[in-house]
C-alpha cells in the first residue's frame, strides 16, 4: 500500500496497537489525524477490530469525520459468533446447528452430538493472544480435543463454539457484499461464489466470481434491513446437503475481494458509501455480473493442490483493463439451480502481500516443485505493483463525478470532474 500512487500520506495508529474494550487511545489518535487533514474526511474501516473500535468512539468523531451511523454497538454484536447464532435464531436465518459449551464435558458431549469432524469458533477472535497458537477456526477431530479446547477459554478471552461441519464442494461457498444507507437501503449488492480459497476449501477467496443468486441476495438484503444496517457489509454463506444457504459469519466492513463487486461504470462498495456520506448521488448499478476476482499468490497455491483453474488462464491477461472483455458465448455454470454467467467476464487482479514471507515462499517452493504450467498462466497477470489490505483508510471529501439525470430520462450519464477539482490521493491510518 505504501507504494501506491494514490496514497498521499500515512499515519500512524495509536501506540501499543488497537484494543476494542479501550478505543480512547484511536480516538485520540484519529482527532490528531483530522487535525492534520484540516477538513472532514470518509472513514473507511477495514478490518473487524478497526470496525468495533471506531463504532465505540463515534461520538467523539462528530464533525472530524463522516462515519456511517451503527446502531447499538452494532458491529461488535455482528462480529461475535456467539451473539450472530442468537440473532439468526431470532430471525430465522440458516445458519449452521451451534452450541455453546458451559463446561469441558458439555463440549465433549456436543462434539459427539453434532457429529464429527466438529467446528471450533471462539466467539471474539479478535481478543485472542498473539503466540498463544490458538486459531480463530479449528477443525476438531475427537471429543477429547474439544474438552481441550474448552479448557483455554480463558486464555483465548471469549466463549467456545461447537458448530456442525457443513462439508466444502464445488458449488458450496458463497458471498455476499453490500453498501447500504440509513435503514438499511441498499446502494450497490452483489453475490458471488468462492471458486479457490487458500487453505483450501476453508481459507480466503483465491477466485471468486460475481454469480447472482436469489437465495444469497435475499438473504443479506433481509438481514441489513432487519438491522437498520448503515455502510459496507461482507457475508460468507456455505450450502449444505440439501442446498440451503447458511450464514458462517458476518464481517461489518468491506471483505479482501470487495473489488469483484464493481459496476461497469467502475463503481464498487466503497465508492457508493462515500459517495453517500459526502451527499452525492450514487447512481443505479449498470452489469457487473460474470467478473472475476484473482489474488494470484494465493490462487496459484490453490491451484497447484491439483484442482484445474476455474477460467480460461488467458483471462488473467485481461486485468484491471479499462474496457471489458471481448464478447465470449454464454457459459454453461455446473452449480445446480444457478444463474448463468455471461461468459469470461473481467478478471480483477490482486497480488496480497502478507506481513511476513512464508505464504509466498509456500506458493515459491509449490510453483517450483510441481504445477508450473499452472502458475505460469496465473503468473502472467500479476500487477507490477503490490498491493496489501489497509486498515483504516480516511478519504477527504472531494468532488466527485457528478452523474445528471440523462435528458431522455435514462441511465445517468457520467461527467468529467472540474479541472479545479482534481482527485486526491487517499490518507491511511496504520498500526
Amino acid at each position: 500500500m505504501g507504494r501506491s500512487r494514490y496514497l498521499r500520506a500515512a499515519h500512524p495508529g495509536p501506540e501499543g496497537g488497537l484494543d476494542p474494550e479501550a478505543p480512547e487511545a484511536l480516538s485520540e489518535c484519529l482527532i490528531g489525524v483530522s487535525e492534520r487533514i484540516g477538513r472532514p474526511a470518509v472513514l473507511v474501516a477495514m478490518d473487524d477490530l478497526s470496525a468495533i473500535a471506531v463504532a465505540r468512539t463515534a461520538s467523539t468523531l462528530t464533525g472530524r469525520y463522516r462515519i456511517p451511523h451503527q446502531p447499538d454497538g452494532l458491529p461488535a454484536r455482528v462480529a461475535d459468533k456467539a451473539e450472530l447464532s442468537a440473532l439468526c435464531a431470532r430471525w430465522d436465518v440458516p445458519h449452521p446447528e451451534t452450541v455453546i459449551p458451559a463446561s469441558g464435558a458439555e463440549a465433549a458431549e456436543a462434539a459427539w452430538r453434532l457429529g464429527l469432524p466438529v467446528v471450533a469458533k471462539w466467539s471474539r477472535p479478535w481478543l485472542l493472544p498473539a503466540g498463544a497458537g490458538l486459531r480463530s477456526t479449528t477443525l476438531v477431530h475427537g471429543a477429547a480435543e474439544a474438552r481441550r479446547l474448552y479448557e483455554r477459554s480463558a486464555e483465548a478471552g471469549s466463549r467456545l463454539l461447537l458448530q456442525r461441519f457443513l462439508p466444502a464442494g464445488r458449488d458450496t461457498d458463497w458471498f455476499f457484499h453490500g453498501a447500504f444507507t440509513r435503514g438499511g437501503h441498499p446502494l450497490l449488492v452483489g453475490s458471488g461464489r468462492k471458486e479457490l480459497s487458500w487453505p483450501v476449501r476453508t481459507g480466503l477467496t483465491a477466485v471468486g466470481r460475481w454469480l447472482p443468486d436469489p437465495a444469497v441476495e435475499e438473504a443479506g438484503l433481509r438481514l441489513a434491513e432487519r438491522l437498520g444496517y448503515q455502510g459496507i457489509l461482507d457475508l460468507d454463506f456455505r450450502r449444505d446437503e440439501r442446498g440451503c444457504f447458511r450464514l458462517v459469519d458476518f464481517n461489518p466492513r468491506p471483505g479482501a475481494q470487495f473489488r469483484l463487486f464493481t459496476d461497469a461504470s467502475g463503481l464498487d462498495v466503497v465508492q457508493a458509501m462515500y459517495m453517500d456520506l459526502t451527499g452525492q448521488r450514487v447512481p443505479e448499478p449498470s452489469g457487473g455480473p460474470g467478473r472475476v476476482f484473482v489474488a494470484e499468490n494465493y490462487a496459484l497455491l490453490a491451484a497447484v493442490r491439483g484442482r484445474r483453474l476455474p477460467f480460461a488462464p488467458a483471462g488473467a491477461r485481461d486485468a484491471v483493463k479499462a474496457g471489458p472483455a471481448a464478447p465470449a458465448a454464454p457459459r454453461r455454470d455446473p452449480g445446480p439451480g444457478r444463474v448463468r454467467g455471461s461468459g469470461r467476464g473481467r478478471v480483477e487482479a490482486a497480488w496480497f502481500a502478507a506481513d511476513d514471507p512464508r505464504p509466498f515462499l509456500a506458493m515459491l517452493a509449490a510453483f517450483l516443485g510441481r504445477g508450473a504450467d499452472k502458475g505460469a498462466g496465473l503468473l502472467r497477470g500479476v500487477p507490477a505493483r503490490g498491493r496489501r489490505t489497509a486498515r483504516a483508510v480516511v478519504r477527504a471529501p472531494r468532488q466527485r463525478d457528478r452523474l445528471p439525470p440523462a435528458a431522455s430520462g435514462g441511465p445517468a450519464a457520467r461527467t468529467a470532474p472540474p479541472p479545479e477539482a482534481p482527485a486526491e490521493p487517499d490518507e491511511l491510518v496504520t498500526r
